[in-house]
């Protein structure tokens, strides 16, 4: 693959998409390639490259788990202990999950913890903040009886880290993580983001004109309580230095058998697009015979995505800022670079025809804490349509990403109640439906989260 095509295919894409700007990277065989679209601004441009920052999001939980991983080298923390061991305040909404949820349990997210907690601006929003209120959020299952994706399991995670190292979690990743792996421009926060040079993130509305996502980060400064899970800024650049160390032997930093077992499966994920298990935070991928372990990231305004093959010392970073086409602009770029670089074409999922009979048993609502999800029919096709709760905007005096319209989803063959997405901001998002034992349908699984049944779409 040559430099040519990359950026030619990054630009011709970007365009298509009208994504305002994008940086993307490649590393293969130990060469970088990079190729670069548009600028950090509409109002205020200047030209994108790979060392522009970029929000990181959940890309940001790689991070966290490889800071807890140095501290098990060290033998400061055990991954199959109690989180008590640790943080012996914790409190969940279950007394019997807060005894046994383990440290393993927060980074293959198999804590039983719902998404989160929601920010309402007000009390403590540190970490030992978030801890106090974790006994509010609600519980999925009990600790390491299924995966289901948890920002609230990160965050305590980064607790975790503060209380064995008696810092700030910043400062303590950066001691542990990104100094020692020469990462100069991954951050924590705005004071550090703004002395570099940014882009700006954007929603399209649904006049079809960008916005610009206020406020900047997916998290308001000074609610340090989401850093763990998605408070990161970085650029294509620093990340193909991050994805090398992943590639590595631990570069003195935790040893290389620490390092090799945060991509060995800890548990499987069924019919998610996301990966075909967890790792140690890691998102797994059978790519035609090939390993691979990836994250992605979203906020407000702003896509990020990381992908890395150690068969193949292959590694692939995206960053986009345009919601909610930054998703399949990233998308694309990896599909088209591991079909370039490694010969990996992806497989569509191919859905049934419509049932009605069907379709009628998964009608309805579904929610997690800040957001709704509804499926619908009109008697021709399934739609999905999931979007923030109106009481949550409500109560928010910030702008906050639009919602996901409905869209049309089909059944995939087989038994197991597994979908996919066909239009849209989510096309090509698998999931499925679960049941009880009575054979009713009660939660949904979309992006790793399962959101549980309500009631009635509305």
């Amino acid at each position: 693959m040559s430099q040519n095509k990359l950026s030619e295919f990054v630009s011709s894409r970007a365009v298509e998409l009208g994504v305002p700007g994008a940086a993307v990277g490649v590393l293969l065989g130990g060469e970088e390639m990079y190729a670069s679209h548009g600028v950090t601004s509409l109002a205020n441009p200047l030209p994108v490259d790979e060392n522009t920052l970029f929000p990181l999001a959940s890309v940001s939980k790689t991070f966290t788990a490889t800071a807890l991983m140095r501290l098990v080298a060290e033998g400061r923390v055990d991954l199959d202990a109690p989180v008590r061991r640790y943080v012996p305040e914790l409190r969940l909404a279950d007394e019997r999950a807060a005894e046994r949820v383990t440290v393993l349990n927060l980074l293959n997210h198999t804590a039983g913890l719902e998404w989160n907690l929601i920010d309402d601006g007000e009390g403590d929003r540190s970490l030992a903040g978030l801890v106090a209120r974790l006994p509010e959020l609600p519980l999925i299952a009990q600790p390491g009886t299924r995966p289901s994706y948890s920002q609230a399991g990160y965050n305590l995670a980064g607790r975790i880290v503060e209380k064995v190292t008696g810092l700030p979690f910043e400062q303590a990743v950066r001691a542990l993580v990104l100094e020692p792996v020469g990462l100069k421009d991954t951050v924590y926060g705005l004071a550090e983001a703004m002395v570099r040079k940014f882009a700006v993130g954007y929603n399209r509305a649904e006049d079809g004109e960008l916005r610009v996502a206020r406020p900047w980060n997916a998290f308001k400064e000074g609610a340090r309580a989401d850093n763990p899970g998605g408070g990161l800024t970085s650029s294509v650049s620093d990340l193909l230095r991050w994805a090398r160390f992943q590639l590595g032997d631990g570069d003195g930093v935790l040893p290389a058998a620490q390092l090799h077992r945060m991509r060995e499966r800890t548990v499987a994920l069924r019919g998610s697009t996301l990966g075909d298990g967890f790792g140690i935070c890691w998102f797994l991928h059978d790519l035609d015979g090939l390993h691979g372990m990836g994250h992605g990231g979203s906020g407000n305004g702003q896509f990020a995505e990381l992908l890395i093959v150690p068969e193949r010392d292959f590694a692939v970073v995206s960053l986009a800022n345009l919601g909610p086409d930054g998703y399949p602009f990233n998308q694309s770029v990896v599909r088209w670079a591991l079909e370039h670089c490694l010969g990996v074409t992806e497989k569509h999922a191919r859905p049934l025809p419509y049932d009605e009979a069907r379709a009628r048993q998964v009608v309805g609502r579904y929610e997690i804490d800040a957001m709704n999800l509804d499926i619908a029919t009109d008697g021709t096709r399934l739609t999905l349509g999931v979007g923030i709760k109106p009481e949550i905007r409500a109560a928010s005096d910030e702008e906050m990403p639009p919602d996901h319209p409905a869209a049309a989803i089909g059944f995939l063959p087989g038994e197991g109640d597994e979908y996919v997405v066909t239009e849209g901001g989510l096309d090509g998002q698998r999931g499925y439906f679960s049941r009880d034992a009575d054979g009713t349908v009660t939660g949904v699984d979309i992006a790793g989260r399962l959101f549980n049944r309500t009631g009635q779409a509305s």
